[in-house]
């Protein structure tokens, strides 16, 4: 049996969360070309500040909410999400 160390599991399903986050970006995307039901930004942004990378991701990807200025939070977001990864990775 192979046991996952606790920072193994913890990036597992930090990933499975961005991926997450993503696919509802995607899907609000697709959403919006078919004047469907969409996700609040307010839930957007929400998952973004759990899940950056996805968000950042998708943003780019699908140029989606990229004009909107309080989307400018997922880029900071995201840089604290990576501060916050280097601080602890770093050993500090």
């Amino acid at each position: 049996m192979i046991l996952l160390s606790d920072l193994t599991l913890f990036l597992i399903a930090y990933a499975v969360l961005n991926v997450i986050v993503f696919c509802i970006y995607a899907r609000d995307k697709y959403q919006a070309k078919r004047n469907a039901w969409r996700t609040s930004e307010t839930m957007l942004l929400s998952l973004a500040l759990v899940g950056p990378f996805g968000a950042f991701a998708a943003m780019i990807l699908f140029h989606h909410k990229t004009r909107k200025l309080k989307f400018c939070l997922v880029p900071l977001f995201l840089f604290i999400h990576l501060t916050i990864g280097w601080y602890f990775l770093s050993g500090r």
